[in-house]
C-alpha cells in the first residue's frame, strides 16, 4: 500500500469518529450484549476493512462486549490486509491493550476483551459465496457508496438470524467546500457524475441503499441517522493529521473531475484556490453521508414475513 493512502486511512479516523452517530451505536452495544450470552465467541465480518481501524475503535468505544470476539477482517486490496498487524500494534500504544500475532491471526487484548483478527485479502461476495450463516455482526464502512447493490443481498446471507448488519459512512449526495467559490457548482457536478461512472458506485447511494434494505426480505432495518464528514480549521490549524486528510480529498477530486471536464471547465483554478485556502488553514469541508444498523430476522420474529420495520 502506498504510504500516502495509508496516511489518509489513518488520518481519516478522527473525521470517521467525529461523524459516526452514536444513538445507533448505543443500540448495537446493546444488541451485541445480549447475543454474547449465546456459547461460544461473538463473530464479527467486516468487509472494506482496511488496516483495522473499526477493530479499535469498537473495543475503545467499548462496543464489542467483555469476552471473546473472532473478527474477520476482509479488503481486497491485499496490501492494505498486509498492514493491519502493524496498525494494530500501533493503535494498542496508546491503550490499555497488548498485540500479538499468533500463526496468521492478530489478538488483540484489553482487561475484559480478547479479539482474534483474521485478516483476510479478498473479494467480499467472494468470500462469502458458500460460507454458513454465522456471523453476528457484518460491517461495512464507506462501502455501500462503491458496491453494487445487487450483491447486498447474499452479503447480508452471511448474518445469522438475529444478527445484526452496520453500514455506516455512505455518501449521499452532497460535497461542500467552504469559503464559496464560484465554480463549486461545475466541480460538485462533475466530481458526483465520476461517482456514478464507477462499478458499483452512486452519487446518492445513501438513498439507494435506504431502499434496498426496507425491499429486502428477511431483514430488518432498524436505525439511519446522519453521519457527516465535517472538517474546519480552529485558529488556523486543524485537528489531528486532517490537513493531510483535506489535501488527499482535494486530490481524489482533481483526478476525478479531470475525467470528466470538458477543455474550457475551470478545474485547475479550483485546485488552486482550495489548495491556497488549506495552505493558509481557512478551508472547510463537509459531506452528507447515512449510517444504517438493522437485523436479519429470527424465523420466530413477528413481522418476519419480510416486512420490514420502518
Amino acid at each position: 500500500m502506498s504510504g500516502s493512502f495509508r496516511r489518509y486511512l489513518e488520518a481519516k479516523r478522527t473525521v470517521d469518529d467525529r461523524a459516526l452517530d452514536r444513538r445507533l451505536l448505543r443500540a448495537l452495544r446493546e444488541g451485541l450484549a445480549a447475543r454474547a450470552d449465546r456459547e461460544g465467541p461473538l463473530s464479527v465480518l467486516e468487509v472494506g476493512a482496511g488496516i483495522g481501524t473499526m477493530v479499535m475503535r469498537l473495543l475503545e468505544w467499548e462496543v464489542l462486549p467483555p469476552g471473546e470476539t473472532v473478527y474477520t477482517a476482509v479488503d481486497v486490496r491485499e496490501e492494505t490486509v498486509a498492514d493491519v498487524t502493524s496498525h494494530l500494534r500501533e493503535y494498542a500504544r496508546g491503550d490499555a491493550a497488548t498485540v500479538e500475532t499468533r500463526g496468521d491471526r492478530i489478538v488483540v487484548e484489553t482487561a475484559d476483551r480478547r479479539v482474534a483478527v483474521d485478516a483476510v485479502a479478498a473479494d467480499a461476495l467472494a468470500f462469502v459465496e458458500g460460507r454458513d450463516r454465522s456471523h453476528d455482526l457484518l460491517i461495512g464502512a464507506a462501502l455501500l457508496d462503491v458496491f453494487d447493490l445487487s450483491g447486498l443481498e447474499p452479503l447480508l446471507g452471511a448474518v445469522a438470524p438475529g444478527g445484526y448488519y452496520y453500514f455506516p459512512i455512505t455518501f449521499d449526495g452532497a460535497t461542500r467546500f467552504r469559503p464559496a467559490h464560484p465554480d463549486d457548482g461545475v466541480i460538485e457536478r462533475r466530481y458526483h457524475e465520476h461517482m456514478d461512472q464507477k462499478p458499483g458506485g452512486s452519487a446518492r447511494a445513501g438513498g439507494d441503499v435506504l431502499e434496498e434494505l426496507r425491499a429486502t426480505e428477511g431483514v430488518a432495518l432498524t436505525g439511519v441517522a446522519g453521519s457527516d464528514w465535517i472538517v474546519r480549521p480552529s485558529n488556523g490549524a486543524y485537528p489531528a493529521d486532517e490537513a493531510y486528510f483535506l489535501g488527499y480529498i482535494l486530490d481524489t477530486v482533481e483526478s476525478a473531475v479531470g475525467e470528466m471536464i470538458d477543455g474550457d471547465e475551470p478545474l485547475s483554478s479550483w485546485v488552486n484556490a482550495r489548495r491556497d485556502r488549506l495552505e493558509a488553514g481557512e478551508l472547510s469541508y463537509l459531506t452528507h453521508q447515512l449510517d444504517f444498523l438493522g437485523r436479519v430476522r429470527e424465523p420466530t420474529d413477528p413481522g418476519s414475513d419480510g416486512k420490514n420495520e420502518r
